[in-house]
């Protein structure tokens, strides 16, 4: 089977902030066309500073990449502006949703067309946004405050998908969600890379089900990626297993009990 063409390459970046806190020390990774990919490890791990320096959001943190290169379809893109990443293709859903409570459902969504003219493709979009995500057709006329975590998750995804994305960056769609409502956000995902091709790359904390849904996992531990492969390969990996499926044998500890250098070396043995 031939490997789709990458869409979207991290090359051994680095990130500082404040011009002096290391936090990202040479991730490389690589998105595949129409693929998912998950950025998988614990709180800490660097997952949402990837993100933000693909999505070039790291200077109101005062965050920059003082080193590496980020490219899609081989153009390198770390110098645009976060707007002309949204006319490329390239959408953040952030962490925490951040929908614009005292807007309504209808209204949030729209705000992600900003960066576009053609008024009856965006009526097209928000029509397919709403048959991906029925909820939210409901719920449409009420104030994204007064509506649920779930609704709110959905809401931050249709939102992205109103800029007519082909490649998005999702951050913890899990947290704050019950296990069923993650799980049908998750398939949401699925059914929009199958039939719209859109490419996700998702920083995730939940790791069993990222893995489900993902072609290809990178985990990170203090900035580095010390683990990558195959979904599949990752969900049967003991030491994955071990530290976060908890699927270990015997006195299993947690993962955070453990140096995570120990850890490096077993894996990069």
């Amino acid at each position: 089977m031939t490997t789709p063409a990458p869409v979207l390459t991290v090359n051994g970046i680095e990130v500082i902030y404040n011009h002096v806190i290391l936090v990202l020390k040479g991730v490389s990774l690589q998105l595949a066309e129409g693929q998912i990919a998950a950025i998988l490890g614990g709180n800490g791990a660097g997952k949402t500073t990837t993100l933000r320096a693909i999505s070039n959001l790291l200077k109101g943190e005062r965050g920059e990449v003082t080193k590496g290169s980020i490219e899609l379809r081989g153009e390198r893109i770390e110098n645009l502006t976060p707007a002309d990443l949204v006319k490329r293709g390239v959408v953040q859903v952030m962490e925490g949703r951040h929908c614009f409570a005292h807007l309504t459902i209808e209204e949030n969504l729209l705000t992600g067309a900003y960066t576009r003219k053609d008024k009856g493709e965006i009526a097209a979009n928000l029509e397919k946004v709403y048959t991906y995500f029925p909820r939210l057709k409901t719920r449409r006329t009420s104030q994204a405050a007064y509506t649920s975590g779930g609704e709110q998750q959905m809401c931050a995804i249709g939102r992205a998908l109103m800029a007519n994305p082909s490649v998005v960056l999702l951050d913890e769609p899990s947290m704050g969600l019950a296990p069923q409502i993650v799980e049908e956000v998750f398939e949401i995902v699925k059914d929009l890379n199958q039939k719209e091709k859109v490419s996700f790359l998702i920083a995730e904390q939940n790791t069993n089900m990222a893995l489900r849904y993902a072609n290809y996992g990178y985990i990170m531990e203090s900035g580095r990626i010390v683990m990558d492969g195959a979904a599949e390969e990752l969900r049967n990996n003991e030491d994955v297993k071990e530290f976060y499926l908890g699927m270990g044998g015997g006195e299993r500890k947690s993962f955070r009990d453990v140096k995570s250098y120990k850890r490096r070396k077993r894996w990069l043995a």
